[in-house]
């Protein structure tokens, strides 16, 4: 009773996130201008999230995870142009077909050690790039899916040049999608998938079915990256082999790096500084970019996320990282 009401107590939303949420939706609005970017931050951090989910809360390593942000991206772009432009249904399409792809790739993650996950996730997201590259009749080839057309969100909001419904959008369903994430892991699911995370072999030993939550919250996962990708195509009218890359998988990796794993914030925090780093360093820089964020990532380990970060610690309950 003590462990379930502690749990509650952790997935209580604290006073200070209520308006920092209400100016992240008020962001577009207010940062006009720069509402493209605002759209990108969002759906980077709900990719970060899905990661976070399975890195952070239940230790599978995994650099195969854009292959389910780019089924999502696909499969609601491909909604989109054959079926009906509605974005509300092709974001569940989307969601769908990234969930049922991720409840069948759960099996290759209950077995073997890191470094084969690490290959057998890698191998995954190569095959449906591959696949996505051959099957030019439907997918574009390398060419990418273009002239990706939406209707009116809700029939009322139409999607602009400036960015701002897509914002709203994508946002919005971080909002709600985070929410979600947070009641999970702070259920008495998500506190034996912590407990899968620090020592699986005694998880097993009390009886928790290991295999089962893992193979659930791998689906889980794949759903959330499947979500973010839908929102990628849907905002941006275009799918591409990049969405299955490799350095999507990485990228999203040191988002959680920069951010910090086993925290729900860690993902949106990451995505916010390493999109924003970018953009700036990029319009400094445009062929050097990539050494600066290098260095920064080489810093932010050798002298620790803590000390970089020390004035903003309080945000972090109990500052330990491993709390949503």
């Amino acid at each position: 009773m003590g462990t379930q009401k502690l749990l509650q107590n952790q997935g209580r939303w604290k006073l200070w996130e209520i308006p920092l949420w209400l100016l992240a939706l008020a962001s577009p609005l207010l940062l006009g201008s720069h509402a493209l970017i605002i759209n990108e931050i969002a759906i980077v951090a709900l990719f970060a999230l899905s990661l976070d989910l399975i890195l952070g809360f239940t230790g599978i390593v995994s650099l195969g995870h854009a292959a389910f942000f780019g089924m999502g991206a696909y499969s609601a772009a491909l909604f989109a142009k054959l079926v009906m432009p509605d974005p509300l249904l092709g974001l569940a399409f989307g969601i769908l077909t990234a969930t049922l792809l991720g409840a069948l790739c759960s099996a290759t993650i209950l077995r073997g050690t890191d470094l084969t996950r690490l290959m057998v996730t890698m191998g995954v997201g190569l095959i449906l790039m591959e696949l996505a590259n051959k099957l030019d009749w439907l997918t574009g080839g390398a060419d990418g899916l273009q002239g990706v057309v939406m209707g009116p969100l809700l029939g009322q909001f139409e999607f602009d040049l400036y960015g701002r419904t897509s914002a709203w959008y994508s946002l919005t369903v971080l909002l709600l999608v985070f929410a979600l994430a947070r009641r999970l892991v702070n259920s008495p699911f998500g506190a034996t998938l912590k407990a899968i995370r620090d020592n699986r072999l005694r998880t097993m030993a009390i009886g928790i079915p290991v295999n089962s939550r893992l193979a659930l919250i791998y689906t889980v996962a794949a759903a959330v990256a499947g979500t973010a990708g839908a929102l990628m195509a849907q905002t941006t009218g275009f799918a591409s082999l990049d969405l299955f890359e490799f350095h999507r998988s990485a990228d999203v990796m040191l988002i959680l790096v920069v951010g910090g794993v086993g925290w729900l914030y860690g993902g949106i925090t990451g995505a916010i500084v390493f999109k924003l780093m970018q953009d700036a360093l990029s319009s400094i820089t445009p062929q050097y970019w990539t050494f600066w964020i290098g260095l920064f990532l080489v810093v932010l380990v050798l002298v620790g996320r803590d000390r970089l970060i020390r004035p903003w610690r309080w945000f972090k309950p109990g500052h330990s990282g491993s709390q949503s």
